[in-house]
């Protein structure tokens, strides 16, 4: 396994671009969801490292609502952004004081148009700090939660106008993907997936769940998603019906994994939604209304029994992971994959994790299988950072003007 991340399988086409890449930093920023996330990488010779990574939490704010509100987490965002910011800076041993000084701030007003606190925070930054010596910046554009995107978004924006930088704009859900390669302290190289493609990727979170054919390098075909609530949104829900909290996901596994087989008195059966539909479609509203449905069946001393509440957990977690699995290995078989890769919140599931290395071992034992770390399965800006080197190897950057937010971007 270690050679997936330590081998190129083939030279990158010359180019000009090749030869003058051997040092760049890299400033990565996501805002995607409820998570400020801001990192630094290091790049030697197509060599990575991470300078710093750091992520401002939100869930103690989304708790009461069971999820999370976007106009809550705008305004997080906007409070966060440049602290988070300093602090990567400072742990990746770039921030540097500058001399005091009056700036011009016209353009800045442009792209802050209705984020008056943000503006006067990096206005702050700005005046304070002198520039920090790195050549390329980028942020993830979507899918996502689009006021919470345009807040790290226009921020990238105006320090690429104020440093006079290029932007790399990512989609969220490659990023993922590209979790895969993240090697934390340590120097990697970014693979061109030569053998790892044709690949089958599944993306499971609480705003996605996806089946993606990665035909080569950059170059993806979705087969299948979600037609209503993602796998993570459907535990999110399941956990406030049974009174659990926020995140959903966490919870529910803890609550599952308490749950002795031997003493089970309990039996609760819950659909498998769509798992024997020929198409590579989720659905997981279904199963959260099924969850409902026998809960409210049951007296209340049972519903609020420990029993009730692990053996009904332990049963969702199984049904949302014998679809996840069924799918995927399908869609590994029809399109004769070489690799079957993870990435997403939801895969921080240890069941899931154990249950799919068992099943490829078992049934794809040719079949390559990458997971990322847990710490890298939920939102970052590491895989921001990876995602976009790997873009700019390929010669793409954009200038700040051209980078605008798409909600609902795809990948092709």
């Amino acid at each position: 396994m270690r050679q997936i991340f330590l081998i190129l399988s083939q030279k990158l086409k010359k180019s000009k671009q090749k030869d003058k890449i051997t040092y760049m930093v890299i400033l990565a920023i996501d805002t995607s969801c409820d998570d400020t996330c801001v990192a630094i990488l290091e790049t030697r010779n197509k060599k990575l490292e991470i300078l710093s990574n750091v992520v401002s939490s939100q869930v103690k704010i989304h708790q009461k609502w069971g999820g999370v509100y976007p106009t809550l987490a705008k305004r997080e965002h906007q409070r966060n952004l440049v602290p988070v910011s300093k602090k990567a800076l400072e742990e990746a041993n770039l921030l540097e004081q500058g001399e005091k000084k009056k700036i011009k701030i016209g353009k800045l007003k442009g792209i802050f148009k209705k984020e008056d606190y943000l503006l006067k925070e990096l206005e702050n930054f700005l005046i304070k700090y002198g520039k920090p010596k790195i050549d390329l910046i980028t942020v993830t554009i979507g899918p996502g939660l689009e006021p919470c995107l345009w807040v790290g978004v226009n921020f990238a924006r105006a320090l690429a106008y104020f440093y006079e930088l290029s932007i790399i704009p990512i989609n969220h859900v490659e990023a993922h993907i590209f979790a895969n390669f993240i090697r934390e302290n340590s120097q990697f190289l970014i693979p061109n997936f030569q053998f790892l493609v044709p690949a089958i990727c599944l993306v499971v979170s609480g705003g996605h769940t996806q089946l993606i054919l990665m035909k080569k390098f950059g170059k993806y075909k979705i087969l299948g998603e979600t037609r209503d609530d993602a796998a993570g949104e459907c535990f999110d829900k399941v956990a406030r019906i049974l009174g659990l909290g926020y995140p959903g996901g966490p919870v529910i596994a803890a609550e599952a994994a308490k749950l002795k087989i031997k003493n089970l008195k309990l039996k609760i059966k819950l659909p498998r939604p769509m798992i024997n539909q020929k198409n590579f479609d989720f659905s997981f509203s279904g199963l959260k209304t099924a969850v409902l449905y026998d809960f409210k069946s049951r007296p209340q001393k049972v519903g609020e029994s420990k029993e009730y509440i692990q053996t009904i957990a332990a049963e969702l977690q199984q049904a949302i992971v014998d679809v996840l699995i069924n799918k995927t290995l399908r869609a590994a078989r029809e399109f004769n994959t070489k690799s079957v890769i993870l990435g997403g919140g939801v895969v921080a599931n240890n069941e899931l994790r154990r249950q799919f290395r068992e099943k490829i071992k078992k049934e794809l034992p040719h079949t390559k299988y990458l997971i990322p770390d847990i710490k890298f399965c939920t939102d970052n800006a590491v895989m921001v950072g990876i995602t976009a080197y790997s873009h700019y190897l390929r010669g793409e950057r954009r200038d700040w003007k051209r980078i605008m937010v798409d909600a609902n971007l795809t990948l092709k």
